[in-house]
């Protein structure tokens, strides 16, 4: 399940028992923060869901959030010792967050945010001083926005859900290993494959969509060029692999990986270097695929993947 969608989904239980609750968000970081800008918690009365980057820090925001607080604040805090708005952590960043108490009238908002994480549907909502609600915004971009305009001012924007995608192309073991761990990161997971009732594939619940397609051949008809998007080739063998390449090698993907071995992938794509493939683009594909640890079972292998691509995403 999707991080939002569970904090969301844990909000509006506890609103719907009539608790007290408050939602804390990250509106903005920098530096070594533990926090990121849209990381977010909901405090209950005796209990809590997600995180605003862990530590003494968000031990203390809990705690200050079960008191009451009147409409939307916010809390600056500084990462080092002796300073103004020290955390109490050396880390050497800062972030500054918003205290929202939610009530009834806040229900709406929440069971609209969490149809839409559920139907896959792009929305907005945003937070200010004094309201919280769901906005349109055409051709907007970012995934966040936030103002601070002064005299506990502001007003914070976000797009709830995925702001990742991974395409796992082939539906095997190696595929199911890292389905379950790519689901414990802000990534909405494609598996294809092109044989049914694959056991591995029935087994699979982590992936947000599976898709049995007629033939590989027809891969490049799902999936289009998106920087936000990452795949992940590992097929049932060496031929599948390179019909996948063929079909994908001109579109645009923020990672693109193979997994193969290296002999087997060194003469797949010397083969296409002979054809025409361009050199300089066959060299962006990373295989054999994920980071060099020796890894032999797939839960290794998947991790070794994640690894490689948590790397790239954050660099």
């Amino acid at each position: 399940m999707n991080k939002d969608l569970e904090i969301w989904q844990f909000a509006l239980e506890r609103l719907e028992e009539q608790e007290s609750v408050t939602l804390l968000v990250v509106a903005e970081s920098s530096g070594s923060s533990p926090g990121r800008q849209g990381f977010k918690m909901i405090v209950a009365e005796d209990e809590f869901c997600g995180s605003i980057g862990g530590g003494v820090m968000e031990v203390q925001l809990v705690q200050d959030s079960r008191f009451k607080i009147q409409d939307s604040r916010l809390i600056e805090q500084v990462h080092r010792k002796n300073v103004p708005d020290s955390s109490g952590m050396i880390c050497s960043g800062k972030q500054t967050v918003i205290f929202k108490e939610l009530a009834k009238a806040d229900l709406i908002t929440i069971q609209k945010i969490i149809n839409y994480l559920e139907n896959g549907i792009e929305t907005y909502f945003e937070i200010t001083e004094n309201s919280f609600q769901i906005i349109e915004l055409h051709g907007f971009k970012q995934n966040f926005s936030f103002q601070n305009l002064g005299n506990n001012s502001f007003v914070y924007r976000e797009k709830p859900g995925f702001t990742q995608n991974i395409y796992i192309i082939g539906g095997g073991h190696c595929a199911l290993a890292l389905s379950e761990i790519m689901s414990k990161m802000d990534f909405y997971i494609t598996v294809f494959d092109d044989r049914p009732n694959l056991n591995t594939l029935e087994k699979n619940k982590f992936a947000n969509r599976i898709e049995v397609i007629e033939s590989y051949e027809k891969i490049g008809e799902f999936i289009n060029s998106d920087q936000n998007s990452y795949v992940v080739v590992m097929t049932l063998g060496y031929k599948f692999d390179e019909i996948v390449i063929r079909q994908l090698f001109d579109k645009n993907f923020k990672y693109f990986g193979v997994l193969g071995s290296k002999a087997k992938m060194k003469t797949l794509l010397k083969t296409l270097e002979n054809e025409g493939f361009d050199k300089k683009r066959l060299s962006k594909i990373r295989t054999p695929v994920g980071l060099p640890i020796n890894s032999h079972t797939p839960e290794e292998i998947a991790v070794s993947i994640a690894a490689e691509i948590i790397a790239v995403k954050n660099s």
